[in-house]
């Protein structure tokens, strides 16, 4: 589709993932969900409706080179690389910042690389509404999910009245967003059938989003400005650098999202799942009678609710009473954590990046 470009964000470290996921090997270049890496999976979710050429890739620069290669056909200036990560924000106005230059009155749509949607010819009929609505106007456009679960490690949206209905999509008004929601809250949303999950993905022109961070991030949006002069030329890499130590550190949502007053969101109904930790494994892999997930080669007796992913070729896991459980093996790393403890895997990993002599091991 001629005038629509993808900007896939894809410069986290998959921390919650350790120590499947490294620091040369992060979750988007996992094959978590299918026989392809996350990343590729993202891209190929988006090619049906945008050309490769039109497919904008966020990433660290030490991933540059392993996403060139994960991703033959984008091409190679398409993969902008950060000097540190900055948060949503500044990312998805980095990825702006590009696409005007070729296409002043382009469409953007923001994806996330480590989602699980299906099935994915529903993602594309929203995606098409969306930018049918996008591309006529200013509004601003968020993909909302109704909820299949009280769940807690999502944001909310609480939708208001319809406002208009595209080739059968219904596209809301929007009341305010809501941030991740204790146990008892998350319930109320759930029953309350107004509330959407915040998927993260996004379309709007490239214009509307270069005036909403002028209006409501105007640091950033001055961080870009002074930049674009030095775009294509052989002080960009430097400039980019002095840009990314200066600008804020913040999200799109917390920018300019729950401020703005023209944004709407679309009430979807496909599966999808932010894959954030080694607990979203259970909601799409098969599970046994005990409800244990295994994935490789493993034995289990006596153990209920548990995890385990063995990665080693030549090893073996195998289990005797125990429940509740995440344990993974990999690369001579074996990692054991109570299922109450997954988010916090993410915390293991700063304490090991402290200790000099473990550090290798990240």
């Amino acid at each position: 589709m001629k005038g629509v470009y993808a900007v896939v964000l894809a410069g986290g470290k998959g921390e919650r993932f350790w120590p499947l996921s490294r620091s040369n090997n992060p979750k988007q270049f996992l094959k978590l969900t299918s026989d392809k890496s996350m990343i590729r999976e993202t891209v190929d979710r988006v090619t049906p409706m945008i050309p490769l050429e039109n497919i904008y890739i966020v990433t660290s620069e030490n991933l540059e080179d392993k996403m060139t290669y994960h991703l033959p056909g984008v091409p190679a200036k398409n993969i902008l690389v950060e000097p540190k990560g900055k948060n949503t924000c500044m990312a998805i106005g980095y990825a702006a910042a590009h696409i005007h230059l070729v296409d002043p009155e382009g469409v953007m749509i923001v994806l996330s690389c480590d989602h699980l949607i299906r099935p994915v010819n529903k993602l594309l009929q929203v995606f098409e509404a969306a930018v049918k609505v996008a591309s006529t106007s200013d509004f601003l456009i968020t993909i909302g999910v109704v909820p299949t679960r009280a769940e807690t490690g999502y944001g909310y949206i609480q939708v208001a009245d319809l406002f208009n209905t595209v080739d059968g999509i219904d596209i809301y008004r929007i009341n305010t967003f809501k941030e991740k929601p204790s146990r008892v809250i998350a319930q109320e949303y759930y029953y309350d059938r107004k509330y959407l999950w915040n998927s993260g993905m996004f379309i709007w022109s490239v214009g509307s989003i270069m005036k909403a961070l002028d209006t409501y991030a105007p640091g950033i949006n001055n961080c870009l400005q002074g930049f674009r002069q030095y775009m294509g030329t052989v002080q960009e890499e430097s400039r980019r650098k002095e840009m990314y130590d200066n600008v804020e550190d913040i999200s799109i949502d917390c920018a300019i999202l729950e401020r703005a007053h023209n944004v709407l969101t679309i009430k979807s109904d496909f599966i999808w799942d932010d894959i954030g930790s080694w607990l979203a494994l259970e909601r799409f892999k098969g599970r046994d009678k005990h409800n244990n997930v295994t994935v490789g080669e493993s034995y289990l007796i006596d153990t209920y609710e548990t995890t385990v992913v063995n990665d080693d070729q030549e090893g073996f896991i195998t289990t005797l009473g125990v429940s509740d459980l995440i344990i993974v093996k990999t690369n001579g790393i074996v990692m054991v954590a109570h299922k109450a403890r997954a988010a916090d895997i993410k915390d293991l990993v700063t304490q090991l990046s402290e200790e000099e002599g473990l550090r290798k091991y990240l």
